[in-house]
Order: structure tokens, then sequence, then C-alpha cells
């Protein structure tokens, strides 16, 4: 697989402060690519960059063979990134809102083939406040799609959202690599990394200290002696919780 994303020696300084600390890595082509931390540890203005939101101070940065620098209008015809809630006009209908987005993107779309595929086609009509967490979230994730974007990016996309609105979201993640897209994302929870992600960095202090497979991190800790104070079952409450009232999408 070739890599589409590439980011060599990138670092960002905010006066005195260097948020990047000289980072370098490769996406490769399809895959979903977590990138973790905590916070202030400079994911975020590290994907800003590569969105061509944000400046770098120095080092280069590859989009599919485009430069952050002098390409950043080609970078941007090929790439999605979802919007935060206050992105959307509250008032406005969900496939207004598609159309209105696709008219940024001077495309012609299929509103509801984009509301299927995210399962909210029954809410075509309804207005965007209407909706409740999860309902949002499948939204901002459809509307990262309306241009056909080769690359997708994702910041903590189930933030705030009980389980079972996670696992669907998690599945929509997965369709979406599917149909051929690489997805960049960003999240605080370690088993959505572990169970989406091919591939892992996580960034501590403006540097990577670890980028593998999160089989290869797991085993690699284990290989230290490192030992869970605790006997984890095979099952933990969040599968109870989920086994308990239901795996179907119920609108949530």
């Amino acid at each position: 697989m070739k890599n589409i994303i590439e980011v060599k020696n990138l670092v960002k300084n905010y006066g005195n402060f260097e948020a990047v600390k000289g980072i370098s890595f490769e996406v490769k082509e399809g895959e979903i690519f977590g990138l973790l931390g905590p916070n202030g540890a400079g994911k975020s203005t590290t994907l800003e960059i590569i969105e061509t939101l944000r400046t770098k101070t120095s080092g280069e940065v590859l989009v599919d063979g485009f430069s952050v620098d002098t390409q950043a209008d080609e970078i941007k015809k090929i790439i999605g990134v979802q919007l935060q809630a206050s992105g959307y006009y509250p008032g406005l209908k969900l496939t207004e809102l598609i159309h209105l987005f696709a008219g940024l993107y001077n495309r012609n779309v299929n509103a509801m083939d984009l509301l299927k595929m995210v399962n909210l086609e029954d809410k075509a009509k309804a207005k965007y406040k209407e909706l409740s967490g999860g309902q949002k979230q499948r939204f901002s994730v459809a509307t990262t799609l309306i241009n056909d974007p080769k690359i997708v990016f994702l910041d903590e996309p189930t933030t705030g959202l009980d389980p079972q609105a996670r696992r669907n979201l998690w599945e929509l993640v997965r369709g979406i690599q599917q149909r051929g897209a690489t997805v960049i994302i960003t999240t605080h929870y370690m088993d959505e990394a572990e169970y989406l992600c091919d591939r892992v960095a996580i960034v501590d202090s403006g540097k990577i200290v670890a980028l593998d497979t999160p089989g290869s991190l797991i085993d690699n800790l284990l290989a230290t002696g490192f030992e869970r104070p605790k006997q984890m079952k095979q099952a933990n409450l969040e599968d109870v919780f989920i086994s308990l009232t239901g795996h179907a999408l119920r609108g949530e």
C-alpha cells in the first residue's frame, strides 16, 4: 500500500511554546489510523496542519502527493473534515444542510442516499436541532462524505455518546473504510482505537512516543512483564449494557 499522508519533521511553534516537536509518520492508503494522546499533546494541531487549516513552522507534509505549502486547494478537494456541532444551522432540515454543503463543493449529491449511509433517512425532514447526540454525530460524519473524499478526518467522533450510539458510529467508520477511503481518527477512548484502528500513533508533549498496530503495542507491553492489577473478564460492563439494550439502531 502506498503512503497517502507523509509527515516529516513537523514543527509548530506558538511564540516560545513548541506544540509539535519534529514528528514524522506516514498513513497508508485505505487504513484507519489513530492519533492518540492526552489533551495538549499536539494531536489537533497536527491534524489541522494536514487539513491545511493551520500553517506549520517547519517540516514537510504531503497529502496524496500534494504539499500543504503550495497545493492546499488540491488537498481540500480530496479530504473530508468532520465539523463540530456549532458548524450547522440548527433550524435547517438535514436535506437542506446537505444541499448547502454540496453547493460549497460545487457538487450535486443525492441527499437521501447520503442519509441512508448513516441510517438517518427517516430524519431527512427533521431540523438539525431536533436530533439526538448520536444522530448529530452520524450527520456530521455524513457531511464529511459529500465530496466523496479519499481521506476522512474524524476528531473525537464519539465523545459524549452512550455505549450503543458509540458502537453504531464504530460500524459507520468501518463502512467508510470499506468504501475505499482512508480514515484519520482522534479519540480518548482506547477501546475505540483498539477496535477501529489498523495502526495508532501515541503523541505526548508534541512528540510521537509509539507507533504500531494496537496488537503489537499491547504485546510489547506484556513482554515487559506488565500485569493488570485486576484480572479482566471476557466481557465488560459495556458489553452487558449493549446486550441488554439491543444492537439495532434505535435513533440514538
